[in-house]
């Protein structure tokens, strides 16, 4: 492949096959969705030289900064014509993978003149993107930094929270206060004109239009209900056993109740009403007045008694009448769970639909067999982990009412393996 030459049509299926079997050879984790999503992108967008393959490539494949030197590694042994990825595939006698041996890492693309001892030959990186001057002091790192700022957030995906560092954190959190939670809807009392006659005929119209006929109803009306997103409502548990989560799910209720006008509501051993403060744009200042006005941040967990100060106080004057209600907890509670499984009963007979979120399910090891969980287990319409950003998909699916999600939890599902 020559840089200074325009880029040669490529077959996209072939080339990302071939590029991933060399890099799985190299010893980087590439799965073969990777390599569909690359084959894709090529369609949709060719690459013009080969500096726009790399960063396809690149965006593609690479999810973690240590995996960033053996990828240029092996890109320059491709396309540089030192490695055919079809040789050997499927040999066990094939020579070892080119990038497994120490190697000097190769830069990414940039305009910036690099002197000739500091460039090796067989490092060499793919030619400048067009378009950019790296002239100006800092545009260098800014444009690598957005170019690979999906790869350098995927991997936390799947990472349970509990074992993130502050700064993976921190990230994350971002990402979370922007996943959408929508609610299934229902019909209001508000109606709009239709045309069709299967609706039910709406009188008021059919009269008025009769005054301009001498009384005669000589055409008719009809009218439908508007469809209106159900409520939601959150509830978070930030008792000390749920503290390696509660961040996260605070800028879940955060996202929801600034954009979605969610309810929401924290309880440890006592409820507290946070919804006007975390409807506040700005997420760092809404969380630093949901702090203030927490007193019982990580205590015990009276599960019982703020499910039935929410229903008393909130629930039976309309807030959970109809609406789905979220509940983020672990389930270990202070309380007996036969006031558990009174109260549940009661929010159950208020609620369109209950979703449990408990990220200790995700343990191979979990059975909700004891406590206030196994109470509560058989009113809940959805039970899931929310134990990572991932898991967090689902459960907005299960608030959609999605029907992968909807199945509701019965006592059968303590003998199965989550």
């Amino acid at each position: 492949m020559d840089d200074r030459g325009p880029y040669r049509p490529i077959e996209a299926a072939a080339l990302a096959a071939g590029f991933s079997t060399a890099l799985h050879r190299a010893g980087l984790p590439v799965s073969p969705d990777r390599a569909a999503r690359l084959a894709e992108a090529l369609r949709l967008v060719p690459p013009t030289d080969r500096a726009a393959l790399y960063w396809a490539c690149r965006i593609v494949f690479v999810s973690r900064q240590q995996h960033l030197a053996r990828f240029d590694a092996v890109f320059s042994a491709v396309f540089g014509g030192r490695l055919d990825p079809a040789e050997g595939r499927g040999d066990p006698n094939a020579p070892p993978a080119i990038g497994s041996e120490m190697r000097t890492k190769a830069a990414p693309p940039t305009n910036r003149p690099v002197s000739a001892p500091q460039l090796q030959p067989e490092a060499r990186p793919p030619a400048p993107l067009p378009g950019f001057d790296d002239s100006g002091d800092g545009d260098g790192p800014e444009r690598d930094a957005i170019l690979a700022m999906a790869s350098r957030d995927e991997h936390l995906h799947e990472i349970a929270f509990a074992d993130l560092d502050p700064e993976e954190l921190a990230r994350l959190r971002r990402l979370v206060a922007n996943i959408v939670l929508s609610t299934p809807t229902r019909l209001s009392r508000r109606t709009y004109p239709s045309p069709h006659s299967r609706d039910r005929l709406d009188v008021a119209r059919t009269v008025r239009a009769a005054q301009g006929t001498g009384g005669d109803p000589i055409t008719l009306h009809y009218a439908r209900r508007r469809p209106k997103p159900r409520r939601l409502v959150l509830l978070c548990d930030v008792s000390g056993s749920m503290e390696p989560y509660t961040r996260v799910f605070l800028s879940l209720l955060q996202g929801a109740a600034s954009g979605a006008r969610a309810e929401a509501f924290v309880f440890s051993t006592r409820l507290t009403r946070l919804t006007r403060q975390l409807a506040i744009r700005d997420p760092d200042q809404a969380l630093a007045q949901a702090s203030a006005t927490v007193t019982d941040w990580a205590g015990g967990t009276r599960l019982a008694a703020s499910i039935r100060l929410f229903i008393d106080d909130f629930g039976r004057r309309g807030l959970a009448r109809g609406a789905v209600i979220v509940l983020f907890s672990d389930g270990w509670a202070q309380d007996d769970p036969a006031d558990v499984d009174a109260q549940m009963a009661r929010l159950r007979r208020l609620a369109h639909r209950i979703v449990w979120v408990n990220p200790r399910k995700a343990a191979a090891s979990y059975r909700p067999l004891v406590g206030g969980m196994a109470a509560a287990l058989p009113y809940c319409d959805a039970f899931v982990s929310g134990h990572s950003y991932t898991a967090l998909l689902e459960v907005a699916a299960a608030i959609r009412g999605d029907p992968s999600a909807s199945a509701r939890p019965s006592v059968t599902i303590q003998q199965r393996t989550p």
